[in-house]
């Protein structure tokens, strides 16, 4: 493993901008590559499940688990070849402790971006999204039922480049004991 080398999750509700900020950091890193969870869930071809407006199935779940479950192996492959790896997922309550468990005693970094939901409704609303009154169980996973570790960024009102600066600024704070 190349020195300084690490395991960065970026989390945050749908739209919250795990993708762009991931990707910026990818770019602002040395060495670095970013592990989309979305796109590892759209390698299943035949048989995928979603979640829907009703919630997420049992399938879904499971599904979602394996998503991260292979998020972290490439991670932690980049890692073990000296690359940062960056892994942008939604990681709520029991989801956290997920990825801890797929870790292991993996070293890594976790940031939370949070915007308030009815900001993030207004979003949802402008792109037509179907999920408009159906994600507030996310927002409410996030505040009340994932652990307070690594560094969480309040974002509402910020534009992407105040986000982006201050995420690098404070990036130390996000390592995970």
């Amino acid at each position: 493993m190349a020195n300084g080398a690490r395991i960065i999750v970026i989390a945050g509700l749908p739209g919250a901008g795990k993708s762009t900020l991931s990707r910026r950091l990818a770019q602002h890193v040395d060495v670095a590559a970013h592990v989309e969870a979305d796109r590892l869930q759209d390698l299943i071809v035949s048989g995928a499940v979603h979640g829907d407006v009703n919630g997420i199935s049992d399938e879904a779940a499971r599904q979602i688990r394996l998503r991260l479950h292979h998020a972290v192996l490439l991670a932690r492959s980049f890692r073990e070849a000296g690359f940062t790896a960056i892994v942008d997922d939604i990681i709520t309550g029991p989801r956290f402790d997920h990825l801890r468990d797929e870790l292991g005693d993996t070293p890594f970094s976790f940031v939370m971006l949070l915007r308030d939901l009815e900001v993030m409704k207004e979003s949802w609303r402008a792109i037509g999204s179907p999920f408009v009154d159906s994600f507030d169980w996310i927002d409410d996973e996030i505040r009340h039922h994932t652990p307070r570790v690594g560094l969480w960024l309040e974002t509402t009102g910020r534009s992407e480049d105040e986000t982006f600066a201050e995420l690098v600024t404070r990036l130390d704070e996000a390592r995970v004991q």
